[in-house]
């Protein structure tokens, strides 16, 4: 934690040290007490800034701090996470905002469109990459953001269809895969988890790893992580990826996928009436279970039965 108090003067001061600590991904627990994962480059970072606080006359401290009472570490991760998803978030809007107002409809971009298009998707990874840089705890939003840069990039190669990769995959491909996804699953994963064991490989198995770093064995298939063979691409979520994919048009599905992609990219695309009592229930699970398999079975069910409502509603 860094403890910091600042002068009056230079007036300059006090918000080049708060630009700093946004950068350095530090969240505040008080006015003027910053946290960061005890690290030794966070420790190194809140270092620095605690030279440039006292050479400009102000006073700071470091300090090494075991919670006691009052927060808790999940409550500091949360924070993190919450900060971050936030940071996600704001960016995905600016994207599509872009999408909208600079590259319309088009199938094709024009030279001018592509120029554009190019220069913007540079500044959207570099945002991308600083966000993901001090995103210490693996907050939600990063593969929604990696999709719609994707999306970007497909309009800039002259069309909007899938790469033909991303269309040879048949049910015979998958039968008998492991199945790879980051732990802590949430919405889009439990959803997508659901849907493969329901509608794709009835005998599929899953495994939870970690979202960075991990190499997949030659058996193994990644779904909804970076770099997974299925995950968001453009403005689709990964419950929405394998629907097209596998080509399943059943349209309790359809109304299955509206709410897990206003929840999951919570861009309010479809507005379905049921996805804020969704949302919470998945919420309240993922709360009561730390433990990804009970997650997946408690989720599995509340999906069995949300399909259910809507094909027999239909």
């Amino acid at each position: 934690m860094l403890l910091h108090q600042l002068p009056p003067k230079p007036p300059y001061l006090r918000v080049k040290v708060w630009r700093r600590l946004q950068a350095l991904g530090a969240v505040p627990l008080k006015n003027s007490v910053y946290a960061l994962p005890n690290t030794e480059a966070c420790r190194e970072d809140f270092e620095w800034l605690l030279r440039e606080i006292q050479k400009e006359g102000g006073e700071a401290s470091l300090c090494e701090a075991r919670l006691i009472d009052g927060l808790s570490d999940d409550d500091v991760r949360a924070m993190f996470r919450r900060t971050r998803e936030d940071d996600y978030r704001t960016l995905a809007t600016e994207i599509r905002e872009f999408v909208h107002e600079s590259l319309g409809s088009r199938r094709t971009l024009s030279d001018e469109q592509q120029t554009l298009a190019t220069a913007s998707v540079e500044r959207f990874r570099k945002r991308l990459s600083e966000i993901t840089r001090i995103d210490f705890f693996e907050a939600p939003g990063r593969e929604a953001v990696e999709g719609l840069i994707g999306g970007v990039e497909q309009r800039m190669h002259r069309g909007t269809e899938l790469p033909a990769a991303a269309k040879q995959w048949r049910r015979d491909d998958v039968k008998g895969r492991l199945w790879v996804t980051r732990k802590g699953i949430h919405i889009d994963r439990i959803g997508s988890a659901w849907l493969i064991r329901r509608f794709i490989d009835p005998a599929a198995k899953f495994k939870f790893v970690a979202a960075k770093g991990y190499r997949p064995a030659a058996h193994e298939l990644r779904f909804d992580m970076f770099d997974a063979e299925f995950t968001h691409e453009g403005d689709l979520c990964t419950f929405e990826v394998l629907l097209r994919t596998f080509q399943l048009s059943d349209p309790a599905l359809g109304r299955v996928a509206a709410i897990v992609h206003d929840i999951d990219l919570k861009d309010d695309k479809f507005t379905p009436e049921e996805a804020p009592g969704i949302a919470h229930v998945v919420a309240g699970i993922a709360w009561l279970h730390g433990d990804d398999e009970a997650r997946l079975e408690n989720g599995g069910a509340l999906f069995d039965a949300l399909y259910e409502f809507f094909r027999r509603r239909r």
